[in-house]
């Protein structure tokens, strides 16, 4: 089974046309890396998954069913909240408050619910986190927390929105290493969401590349080269590699640089 289909999908974000007539799958176990320049409809796919927007054309389907919203299938971890250095709540407590369903309320746990939200943390190595309160929490240490949130649940599928914003290089290959062990160990699929390649070059199994409503997914090697991305753009893109690292050009100008600023 595949854990996620679109079928000529078109989606729409404002009034504009995001998505035009994508097709694409994903199998199961598939670890997929998200890329495109800001505005690309990122957001909005991951959103579409979710079930929080419907399509303007053509059908999803999420482990073999249409997208529902609040599917306990899908762990989901959103891009980080400014808010989250305010909060006085400790590790566990905001780990709790998914186990609940509310994630910003604040449920009376149950046994069963403490059992889910340790089990949670033990998965990705956090116990150690789970009295410290969030806003003492280093960048990489929240973003610890916000993926044990989205692994309530058991879920089949994760979703993880810009994971490595504002994350320095060792603590951006530490959220990756962790992930990519998640999703094998518990044989799920992991879409995730990043504003450039190259952190994931050594994790992801293939990536799915949106730009000018259209999508192209594949191998990095398929997916990321000047004729592809040209086609996917409708304009000459220049992809070079140096070093280990692939840049995406055009026009001289980097398209990857700055992705993650208010994407769609």
């Amino acid at each position: 089974m595949n854990a996620i289909e679109f079928d000529k999908v078109t989606l729409t974000y404002g009034g504009r046309r995001v998505l035009s007539d994508v097709s694409f799958s994903i199998p199961q176990g598939a670890f997929v890396g998200l890329l495109g320049a800001n505005g690309a409809g990122k957001t909005t796919m991951l959103r579409a998954i979710l079930g929080l927007i419907k399509p303007a054309g053509g059908a999803i389907s999420v482990l073999g069913k249409p997208p529902t919203r609040g599917n306990a299938d899908i762990g989901y971890m959103p891009q980080a909240r400014r808010a989250l250095n305010d909060v006085g709540i400790s590790g566990l407590d905001f780990v709790l408050s998914a186990a609940g369903g509310h994630r910003w309320g604040w449920p009376v746990a149950s046994a069963a619910e403490k059992e889910a939200a340790w089990k949670a943390l033990e998965a990705i190595g956090a116990t150690d986190l789970a009295r410290r309160p969030l806003a003492e929490l280093s960048g990489g240490e929240r973003q610890r927390i916000l993926i044990a949130q989205s692994l309530i649940g058991d879920p089949q599928l994760l979703l993880l929105d810009e994971p490595l914003i504002s994350l320095d290089a060792a603590h951006q290959r530490a959220i990756i290493d962790l992930v990519h062990e998640i999703g094998e160990r518990l044989g799920i699929a992991v879409l995730f969401c990043s504003h450039e390649i190259n952190p994931l070059l050594r994790a992801v199994d293939r990536v799915l590349y949106l730009g000018n409503g259209k999508a192209a997914i594949g191998s990095v090697d398929e997916v990321i080269s000047g004729p592809v991305l040209s086609k996917l753009y409708g304009t000459h893109i220049n992809v070079v590699r140096v070093a280990g690292r692939i840049f995406v050009m055009a026009d001289d100008v980097e398209l990857e640089s700055g992705a993650h600023v208010h994407d769609l």
